[in-house]
């Protein structure tokens, strides 16, 4: 009697074991399960039956959103290479501004608006009432390429309130021109040689006090501190 109920225990112990062994066999694989579900997502990621990969649709929204998205584009003059004025070329002097004989040619290709009108006001639509205009109006496309009118040194780069982006050229004889309304200011710069035809920069919409008008170069020539006509100068 006592053999058997000895025999029963033994037999109880074991099958304890068994049932352990096989509950902690049963968490290792449920252990598994989940490590190997949390590094593959796109297992369980599903709708309407169907199994999405989330990586790819991902990748594939990146696509589209780069497909979709417009890019900006401006038309910018390549910058030309300007011999700076230090440069004395293995002369030992550096180069000699001239005017060509005080003959300029227009700096960019346009019909003139607005005439040279020093004493006699104009009407300026922008600000809607009559002022003098130092200069020439030229008109061009936006971005068209603005060149020096006459070979000289560059004095001065900057931004006035009134014309906008303002280059200013010095040349022999007293001649100074200033070229307004421009686009941008890289590719030429203070104490840099030009030469006459040389691309200095092109047509923006950088003049305040002359927003409204058609697109155009507000182009000045001074002799002597002075403004006068810059169509006596042309060809």
């Amino acid at each position: 009697m006592r053999s058997e109920r000895y025999e029963q225990e033994q037999t109880k112990k074991q099958n304890f074991r068994y049932t352990m062994i096989a509950v902690f066999c049963a968490l290792v694989v449920l252990a598994g399960a989940v490590y190997t579900v949390r590094a593959n997502p796109q297992w369980i990621a599903k709708w309407d039956g169907r199994t999405l990969d989330i990586n790819n649709e991902n990748e594939n929204r990146r696509t589209e959103d780069l497909q979709t998205t417009p890019i900006k584009t401006q038309d910018v003059s390549k910058p030309v290479p300007t011999v700076d004025s230090k440069d004395d070329k293995g002369t030992g002097t550096a180069r000699q501004n001239t005017a060509g004989g005080a003959v300029m040619v227009q700096p960019v290709k346009g019909e003139i608006s607005k005439k040279f009108s020093p004493e006699a006001p104009v009407y300026s639509a922008t600000l809607d009432q009559y002022t003098v205009h130092n200069g020439v109006d030229i008109d061009a496309e936006l971005s068209a390429q603005v060149c020096a009118a006459a070979e000289g040194t560059v004095t001065k780069v900057y931004n006035d309130d009134k014309l906008g982006l303002t280059i200013e050229i010095t040349h022999a004889d007293g001649l100074i021109t200033k070229y307004s309304n421009l686009s941008t200011d890289k590719m030429v710069g203070e104490g840099d040689v030009v030469t006459k035809g040389q691309v200095i920069s092109g047509i923006g919409d950088t003049a305040l006090f002359e927003s409204i008008e058609p697109t155009h170069l507000h182009f000045e020539v001074w002799k002597d501190g002075a403004p006068v006509d810059p169509e006596k100068y042309f060809k």
